[in-house]
């Protein structure tokens, strides 16, 4: 409950503006009790935006592992970006918004994991390239504009609108082909 509490805390108030007194009453802890849990706030940012992005990181790996060729990994790289983003709206907004937060190692570790994926990405824009199958010139621009479209869906989408992330996974799919100027299907 502590962590929940921390990130109803920093989606609502921001990390800044969230005190462990804060945590600790949305946890219903007494301040000592949230300090039993965690050494501090940096603390509980740090272990949120692991665990998030080991879930992301996780997801994204079957995704890509189990398609079959490099139009399947791009499509099914696409499609478990926006589903996270979308399922998972809290944890990828405060790891867009909060990451800047982390210190020291933290900070080292997600940027590099985040930096990880885009490579990996990119790198299958590079593969449809050199399979012909993708006209982009720009591999490097195209899969971080792809990304960036992914991620963004954290500031818009909400769970009680009109459309479901299924629907806007397929849309974001279509787009991203585009951005990458799909040619022909294998």
């Amino acid at each position: 409950m502590p962590l929940q509490a921390a990130l109803d805390a920093f989606m609502e108030i921001g990390y800044h503006g969230a005190t462990m007194r804060d945590i600790a009453r949305r946890a219903g802890l007494s301040v000592p009790g949230i300090y039993h849990h965690y050494a501090s706030k940096q603390d509980m940012l740090e272990t949120i935006l692991d665990a998030s992005m080991d879930d992301l990181i996780w997801r994204y790996e079957a995704a890509i592992t189990e398609a079959p060729d490099t139009y399947s990994r791009f499509t099914n790289a696409v499609e478990c970006m926006v589903l996270f983003h979308t399922w998972r709206r809290d944890w990828g907004f405060l790891g867009r918004s909060e990451q800047r937060s982390l210190e020291g190692e933290a900070a080292v570790r997600a940027h590099e994991r985040r930096i990880a994926t885009e490579r990996s990405l990119i790198g299958i824009v590079e593969d449809g390239r050199t399979e012909g199958i993708f006209a982009t010139k720009q591999a490097r621009v195209s899969g971080r504009a792809v990304i960036m479209m992914c991620v963004g869906t954290v500031y818009w989408f909400r769970s009680d609108g009109q459309d479901r992330p299924e629907e806007i996974a397929r849309q974001y799919v279509d787009l991203a082909l585009r951005m990458v100027e799909h040619t022909s299907t294998p």
